[in-house]
């Protein structure tokens, strides 16, 4: 199974150099390829097939840089032709790239002739090798893995931080599994609260910290501050990445919250009980900015790929089950029920539900019937 690992790096003054320039090729590369596709599909002729060796003769510079990486943007775009053609409603047509876009590059892992593998980790020396990259990158490695490495993405953030995701191919990525407490479990996802967990231990509702909303007052500040400055100056570029450095502390600290969430869930419970949710749907309401900052679809993601790891199961109930209008004890459907009502009382059996723990019940005995009927 592949698992990939991010670790941060800090490169020298030459590496970030190299890096610039391997950035760089890798997006004149793509904005060539894409050029000329463009230009047959424009005229109605098939899409050419091209390789980066057709531009390095006109452009020796492509020779300087990892020939891999400029590969690997070939088959980046001729994949993103294809998604675009197999389904346009969800996929865009390949755009140009800008140099203020994300900059990063993937390169694999080779074994030549010499016996030494393209990309190598020492993690006594934290050091990281790359092709291409004179002596080793300054790494953290804050936690090893074993497998064979397959590939590494390094990436620069806009606040100037580089960071290298390296694929392994590892044999058991089970590692340090726990044993469940619950067998199935319950979750109602809402913006009050951000989780609310039903298992067999109980009911537990987790908050969610709001880290974008917490900060929109200094980001306003920061985005002020920038927008007074004279665009391309030095104290423009200070501005800009302080405003960057804010807006990815806010992505980190978000990312941190739903793996450490997503991982607990998975620990304490075998199966886990879920709602299909329309969260681009949802997104065009009033409330999209807590809805977008929540960050739903990511945590369900985490919690996916988590249950594939550690061999639990992930159970998604269609958005079509009414989960908040069922009574959990007499199966009554209240079809009345508002969205602004987050206490009812059910009016046959005189229940009175809380909205999201009586959700997330309906959600875990779905989840029981489920399994007894596999």
């Amino acid at each position: 199974m592949l698992k990939a690992y991010k670790y941060r790096i800090y490169p020298t003054e030459e590496q970030k150099e190299s890096f610039e320039k391997t950035f760089g090729c890798c997006r004149f590369v793509w904005n060539k390829m894409l050029e000329e596709k463009l230009e047959a599909l424009k005229h109605g002729r098939k899409i050419p097939r091209i390789t980066p060796a057709r531009y390095k003769k006109e452009y020796p510079f492509l020779k300087e840089v990892d020939s891999l990486a400029l590969a690997n943007v070939q088959l980046q775009q001729e994949k993103a032709f294809r998604d675009y053609f197999k389904n346009p409603k969800y996929f865009r047509i390949p755009k140009f790239k800008k140099k203020k876009d994300k900059q990063s590059y993937t390169t694999n892992n080779q074994q030549p002739k010499n016996g030494r593998e393209t990309i190598r980790v020492d993690f006594e020396k934290e050091l990281l090798y790359l092709p291409k990259i004179k002596s080793g990158i300054k790494a953290v490695f804050h936690r090893r893995f074993e497998g064979k490495i397959k590939s590494a993405t390094v990436v620069k953030t806009k606040a100037g931080r580089y960071y290298v995701s390296i694929l392994v191919d590892v044999q058991d990525p089970k590692n340090d599994i726990k044993e469940s407490k619950n067998f199935v479990c319950g979750i109602d996802l809402g913006l009050k609260s951000f989780v609310t967990i039903v298992n067999d231990t109980g009911t537990l509702k987790v908050e969610y910290p709001k880290y974008l909303i917490k900060a929109e007052k200094k980001l306003k500040r920061l985005q002020r501050q920038l927008s007074k400055k004279k665009k391309g100056s030095k104290n423009w570029e200070k501005a800009r990445k302080r405003l960057a450095k804010e807006y990815e502390y806010v992505k980190n600290a978000r990312e941190d919250f739903l793996h450490k969430l997503s991982k607990a869930i998975i620990d304490d419970n075998q199966v886990v009980v879920v709602e299909s949710l329309n969260v681009k749907g949802l997104s065009k309401g009033n409330l999209a900015k807590y809805i977008l900052d929540s960050s739903w679809s990511k945590f369900l993601g985490y919690l996916s790929y988590k249950a594939g790891w550690y061999g639990r199961t992930v159970v998604a109930v269609d958005r079509t089950f009414p989960s908040s209008k069922i009574c959990s004890r007499c199966g009554y459907i209240y079809r009345e029920l508002k969205l602004s009502e987050r206490v009812w009382e059910c009016p046959v059996c005189g229940t009175v539900h809380d909205r999201d723990e009586n959700a997330a019940k309906n959600l875990r005995n779905y989840g029981v019937v489920y399994i007894n009927n596999q």
